[in-house]
């Protein structure tokens, strides 16, 4: 089956794809949501979802469209019932176009993970635009897998957003403090709450780990070094070791990320993400920089991380430290380029 679904964020993406590709059906992705705004939150959503369909390999499809002006222009009139006149048939029926002209066999949406969207609407909805354009609607209630996901998603460190996506949404999050309850069937029931990944500081046996450490600093002088009096943490998928990282003091304000390293068969997947968020928000409470040296290919990644504080540059680092030539990739490692991020 060739299915085209809609998604409207990374996170509430998670378990409809696991769920899916549980039933042997390979999703492809379709972004269209003219209705989050402002275009920061627009461009964060979309850039997250991008980020997250790489990692986890499915196929993603970008309709390019900021519509806060049309969208106001459409809803302005009845703004309670927004959501039904316009929001969402706007962008399903914009997705079940496109399935239908590139030939897919059925589309399904995202929005039918949250218990906080208007699900039976969103049905009806969907065979209706199945009916006109002649196309299947798979229909699954995702809500199950709601809390599952969002779990994940923030296991990942992927962006969560705080409100459903229009400006006037944002209004009835942030301003008016509304607590919009699920409305969900009497019986219904969520998945239970797995907790794949488990982070801690290791305090018993760090030298353990010196042969991941290696993988990321080919000097075991140097690990030995740092490894002495640093702390050293260990992120777990399951029951296998995933990433490990550790952190140096430098002075009062100040600690260094000075090793992580991700085992090659968990990488791609958002663990040394996960990671560094944890490191940030146990050191805030105690310091008030954390400082990483890296290679020239990782600092688009440290930025990323908030590390975009540029500090300093020590030439010739891995030529006088490291006895053998280091590379990255097809790149010769010569100086060490530090940055630093405020906590």
């Amino acid at each position: 089956m060739r299915l085209l679904m809609h998604t409207c964020c990374a996170p509430c993406s998670v378990y409809c794809i696991d769920s899916l590709r549980n039933e042997g059906i390979e999703p492809v992705l379709y972004w269209f949501n003219p209705n989050i705004h402002p275009y920061i939150e627009y461009k964060t959503r979309k850039d997250t979802l991008i980020e997250y369909s790489k990692m986890v390999d499915v196929k993603l499809i970008i309709n390019e469209n900021y519509g806060l002006r049309e969208f106001c222009k459409n809803v302005i009139k009845d703004l309670e019932n927004r959501c039904l006149d316009y929001c969402y048939k706007v962008r399903l029926e914009e997705t079940v176009k496109y399935a239908k002209e590139n030939d897919y066999d059925a589309f399904t949406t995202t929005l039918l993970v949250s218990p906080y969207q208007k699900h039976d609407n969103l049905k009806r909805l969907c065979e209706e635009l199945s009916r006109k354009y002649e196309i299947e609607f798979l229909y699954r209630d995702f809500r199950i897998g709601f809390r599952e996901g969002q779990a994940r998603a923030r296991e990942l460190g992927l962006y969560m957003q705080k409100y459903c996506g229009c400006v006037f949404s944002e209004e009835a999050s942030f301003l008016t403090h509304t607590n919009t309850k699920p409305d969900l069937p009497e019986d219904f029931e969520f998945l239970p709450v797995k907790r794949d990944i488990i982070i801690y500081k290791e305090k018993s046996d760090k030298k353990q780990y010196v042969d991941l450490l290696l993988d990321a600093d080919p000097s075991e002088k140097m690990i030995e070094k740092y490894l002495k009096d640093g702390d050293l943490f260990v992120l777990r998928y399951k029951d296998d070791v995933a990433c490990i990282a550790l952190v140096t003091k430098i002075d009062n304000d100040t600690v260094e990320l000075k090793n992580i390293v991700t085992k090659e068969e968990f990488r791609r997947k958002g663990y040394a993400k996960k990671m560094i968020k944890y490191l940030v928000d146990n050191y805030k409470q105690r310091y008030k920089k954390m400082l990483v040296g890296t290679t020239e290919n990782n600092i688009p990644f440290y930025v990323k991380q908030g590390f975009d504080k540029y500090e300093k540059t020590i030439k010739n680092f891995f030529i006088d430290n490291y006895e053998k030539e280091i590379w990255d990739g097809d790149l010769q490692c010569m100086d060490m380029y530090y940055y630093s991020k405020d906590l």
